[in-house]
């Protein structure tokens, strides 16, 4: 029977989106911006769907990691100009309060979704590209790829869908506030050095290696990594003590599950564990 989770159907393998490509690996669902013609822009609609997919990630047990990317060899140029920029102009506080806050409901469901998401980079990833990028849990990189917050280059601030809060927490505050005061790209290399990216990886190898990780986190056991994700949201405002505990009654509920116990049964028989994520 087809579900609902917003206006995106379920299960996710079956669900053919209007705004960027899907599909779904066994436990890895492929999303691919895809307006090449254009660096893949984002749309007022673009933003929505894309928000309902990841809403409806939770809803999805088939789903254990997703794979981020953009089509035609770059990742995203963020906010279509003519199609997003040149309307805000036009509309009223009200308006675009109501945009900016659709904008951020986006991170938000990214930051929400259980399964770990992989950002695989490649060519421009600029403006809200590069808020998707951050948002994601990983991020690896082509070569060539460039990142820029570039809000501050059309007369806004650096502090838009989250960048204020978990840019610095990735890269460091002092790193941060350059990229975010004076807007300018950051080299896949400078990424890589600063934590931004984990690794970078040849053009032509970045669908597969993206693929190979998400995979690896998919086999995993699904309600520890989702345990993992959670807790590394909670503790950016806990202290020290506080994250202690919180852990211990996370890593507690984890002993409760059969993924547990079949690793031991595994480690006992001198075998890999097979997790099936109960």
């Amino acid at each position: 029977m087809t579900r609902f989770a917003n206006s995106v159907t379920l299960p996710l393998a079956s669900y053919e989106p209007r705004h960027f490509l899907l599909t779904v690996d066994g436990p890895v669902a492929n999303l691919t911006l895809n307006r090449p013609d254009r660096k893949n822009p984002l749309t007022f609609e673009s933003y929505r769907e894309l928000t309902d997919f990841f809403h409806a990630c939770a809803k999805d047990e088939d789903v254990k990691a997703v794979v981020i990317s953009g089509a035609g060899g770059n990742f995203s140029s963020g906010g279509d100009v003519f199609e997003i920029i040149g309307p805000l102009v036009e509309m009223d506080t009200k308006g675009l309060t109501a945009f900016t806050r659709m904008t951020g409901e986006l991170v938000k469901a990214m930051r929400a979704a259980p399964q770990p998401i992989v950002a695989a980079v490649e060519g421009i990833c600029a403006g809200a590209g590069a808020i998707i990028a951050m948002a994601s849990d990983i991020r690896l990189a082509a070569p060539g790829a460039k990142v820029a917050f570039l809000f501050n280059k059309v007369g806004l601030a650096g502090c838009d869908m989250g960048a204020c809060a978990i840019l610095p927490r990735i890269i460091g505050q002092g790193r941060a506030s350059e990229l975010l005061y004076t807007g300018r790209f950051m080299s896949a290399e400078e990424g890589e050095r600063w934590g931004f990216f984990s690794r970078l990886v040849a053009a032509a190898d970045l669908p597969t290696e993206a693929g190979i990780l998400a995979g690896a986190i998919g086999t995993g056991p699904t309600y520890a990594n989702t345990m993992t994700k959670r807790m590394l949201a909670m503790e950016w405002a806990m202290s020290v003590e506080e994250a202690i505990e919180a852990e211990a009654v996370a890593q507690a509920l984890c002993m409760t599950t059969e993924d547990f116990a079949r690793a031991y049964r595994a480690f006992a028989a001198k075998e890999k564990p097979v997790f099936k994520g109960d």
